[in-house]
């Protein structure tokens, strides 16, 4: 078993930073591609960005490219998110996710193991 752990959420103002971690606990062996989902009051939970298994390959949902970056570091077992130039529109609780897959994944199927989530509410 893996336990996710997202630490780093908070409230910002718009224009502002924040940066989420997650740290991987338990059997971390069987765990390669990362991922960051969000889910807003009311709606779906939507893809944000994803990582291989040893941080060369990335891909971003168009509302948050060029915006919010991901990145892993392997020997602490933890993933990062870091989150510039935030919007209202942002707000959400922010979720991570591990998969036994190399390569990474839109698809939120693909991902064995989430976190509990962790609150980022920007203000305008």
């Amino acid at each position: 078993q893996v336990q996710l752990v997202e630490s780093g959420g908070g409230l910002v103002q718009a224009g502002g930073s924040l940066r989420l971690s997650c740290a991987a606990s338990g059997d971390t062996r069987c765990i390669s591609a990362m991922g960051w989902y969000r889910q807003a009051p009311g709606k779906e939970r939507e893809f944000g960005s994803t990582i291989s298994w040893n941080g060369g390959y990335t891909y971003y949902a168009h509302s948050v490219k060029g915006r919010f970056t991901i990145s892993r570091d392997n020997a602490k077992n933890t993933v990062f998110l870091q989150m510039n130039s935030l919007k209202p529109e942002d707000t959400a609780n922010y979720y991570c996710a591990a998969s036994k897959i190399v390569n990474g994944s839109i698809y939120d199927s693909r991902y064995e193991y989430w976190g509990q989530g962790n609150q980022v509410t920007v203000s305008s």
